[in-house]
């Protein structure tokens, strides 16, 4: 099997506080906040250890971004409901978080033909011209790469690190696959 290596970048979680939070009233107390109701209707609350980015909607919902690990994602929620309480904002109840989406990035120790696998894989697309990476969609699990001729990769849709190593798996087989398919 083709070594691999992957480093996540980027978690994007989800949460609900389960009441309702005055974003005025929290821009107007938390220097780490940006809030422009007028061009977006969520509160935007920068975390700096670890250094995430979380909105913040009035219905008390929480987007969470820029988290490498969901331990850190729990940490980062943990921070907000502090920062919440300090204007009079008491959750009571433990969030109940989601991931959404995963972003990783690795290698896989080949040099790809992007024109070959092009044409020998499904659901592709590689516009050299537009970009020098290949698009390349995986059905089972959903996962999205981005392939180089250098071998990088960035790896997006998983939610999970089960998901992440099969769709790596998947890439794998199908990638060795092709390029055996085109020595024919």
């Amino acid at each position: 099997m083709t070594k691999t290596d992957l480093k996540v970048q980027n978690i994007v979680a989800t949460t609900s506080l389960g009441k309702p939070v005055p974003l005025t009233k929290l821009a107007r107390t938390q220097s780490n906040t940006e809030y422009n109701p007028e061009q977006f209707p969520g509160l935007v609350l920068r975390v700096k250890k670890p250094k995430s980015a979380v909105l913040v909607f009035s219905s008390g919902n929480l987007v969470c971004t820029g988290t490498k690990s969901v331990a850190q994602v729990k940490e980062v929620i943990n921070a907000v409901i502090r920062q919440i309480a300090k204007i009079g904002v008491r959750i009571t109840q433990k969030p109940k978080i989601t991931v959404q989406n995963i972003v990783a990035s690795g290698s896989i120790d080949l040099s790809l033909n992007l024109n070959i696998l092009a044409l020998t894989l499904e659901n592709t697309e590689y516009e050299p011209e537009q970009f020098p990476g290949l698009v390349y969609k995986l059905v089972e699990p959903t996962a999205t790469f981005l392939l180089f001729s250098n071998g990088k990769l960035v790896c997006t849709g998983t939610k999970n690190k089960d998901q992440l190593d099969e769709s790596m798996r998947q890439l794998n087989k199908n990638v060795r696959a092709a390029i055996k398919e085109s020595k024919k």
